[in-house]
């Protein structure tokens, strides 16, 4: 079949420019979902998107879909897409990618003269983090039905400022339905996030599903007292029953390989050194491809909860305020994605996705699978986040061939720069 090449140093100078936006001492970006920075990439987006030939809509969460027309607009998008917004301390490429390689796609389309029957259509989705507002990945549960949109409007961050408003501030409450959007396919192009890609010294991870997961928000409440007149015997110390807690986090993740289990958020009150703490709020994240071992996860931390309190004689509230199960992408979208990965002659290898990804939620109602590029040393979620610019170039032109691929029809436009592969 005939390939398809991107053009790897402009999709890498896109990184480069939109990384300033946030730019943080140790080369990492913090662009929180719906802050002014925020606000900037999404401008800066929208800008290089309508130079590329693409209309822009915004919808009610703040979703942002860029399309170029094809042949028969009447007929459903491919479809690609990322997010923006970062974690705190967060890298260059997380998410990003995704989006600005949905834009080098568009770019190359438009270099190489194809017109694809199908139209294409690149999103920006709104807080996939779930760093500032939570949980995770807003802006496509809204759109696949798994939040309701005010209840996701209606939410706040640490400071008590209310999602909704947020969106208006910053120019981003669209008037486009939240809701009924149809995709032919979806691909979502990420780096992995993960060390398995560099560890067996592929090129392109072909992902084939996602793990489950399940968030829970802890309040631990005790008593408070002084440091110096309560004896050992008598205390009721929040934060030695959290570290009790985040132990057993570890242990059932441990008991339950290939599961995960993270404490990534601990709030100690009142935090005086010489105050034994009445009160510690934390975050429980479990995670498990398979959902029976997941469910099963979820019944030990309760039990121990439990036991928990029995023993310390503190007051526990868990809430398991998200969920969900492991999913698998479709079979379709996956052959595309190793077609197009063995015509341009990269190794690779099948990989489950760890993380939580706007694909996810997509789909629940659109054919999905997502496209994973090495990142060094597997760290993400750092400063430090780190890959290459031929790894990106790789990524990028596997989703443009995947793309051309599920978009029905190449008019016979293409320029000599095309490639063709035995």
């Amino acid at each position: 079949m005939k390939t398809y090449q991107i053009n790897g140093e402009r999709l890498w100078d896109s990184l480069m420019e939109m990384a300033k936006i946030g730019a943080t001492e140790k080369g990492g970006c913090r662009r929180l979902a719906l802050t002014d920075l925020d606000k900037q990439g999404r401008e800066l987006y929208i800008k290089w998107a309508k130079e590329a030939g693409c209309s822009v809509t915004v919808d009610e969460i703040g979703n942002i879909f860029c399309v170029r027309p094809g042949t028969a607009m009447s007929l459903p998008p491919v479809g690609t897409g990322s997010h923006l917004d970062t974690q705190p301390s967060g890298g260059k490429f997380d998410g990003v990618f995704g989006v600005l390689s949905g834009l080098e796609v568009v770019r190359s389309l438009n270099d190489h003269g194809i017109e694809t029957k199908h139209p294409i259509e690149i999103s920006v989705w709104t807080n996939e983090e779930g760093s500032r507002f939570a949980p995770a990945m807003m802006g496509s549960g809204v759109v696949s039905g798994r939040f309701a949109l005010q209840e996701i409007l209606d939410k706040v961050d640490v400071d008590g400022l209310r999602l909704g408003d947020e969106l208006e501030r910053i120019g981003f409450a669209g008037d486009v339905p939240a809701g009924n959007r149809q995709y032919h396919a979806f691909f979502e192009t990420h780096i992995e996030q993960g060390p398995y890609l560099e560890a067996e010294e592929k090129q392109i991870g072909v992902v084939t599903g996602g793990q489950g997961q399940r968030w829970f928000n802890a309040v631990i409440k005790g008593q408070e007292s002084h440091a110096g007149t309560t004896p050992m015997h008598l205390r009721t110390d929040a934060l030695l029953a959290s570290t009790q807690l985040i132990q057993k986090v570890e242990a059932i993740a441990k008991a339950h390989k290939p599961g995960c289990g993270t404490v990534g958020f601990v709030q100690v009150t009142p935090n005086s050194r010489n105050t034994i703490p009445g009160e510690v709020s934390m975050s429980i994240d479990l995670r498990h491809p398979i959902d029976e071992e997941l469910t099963q996860m979820d019944a030990e931390l309760k039990a121990f909860v439990k036991e928990l309190c029995e023993e310390r004689g503190v007051e526990i509230d868990l809430d398991p305020f998200w969920y969900y199960e492991p999913i698998a992408f479709d079979e379709n979208c996956i052959s595309a994605v190793r077609g197009a990965t063995q015509d341009l002659g990269y190794s690779h290898m099948d990989i489950i996705a760890g993380a939580g990804h706007d694909a996810c939620y997509v789909s629940d109602f659109a054919p999905t699978s997502m496209i994973f590029t090495p990142c060094l040393n597997g760290i993400s979620h750092n400063e430090i986040e780190s890959t290459t610019p031929e790894e990106c170039e790789a990524g990028c032109s596997v989703l443009l061939n995947a793309m051309v691929r599920m978009a029905e029809g190449v008019s016979e436009k293409l320029s000599e720069t095309a490639t063709e592969t035995a």
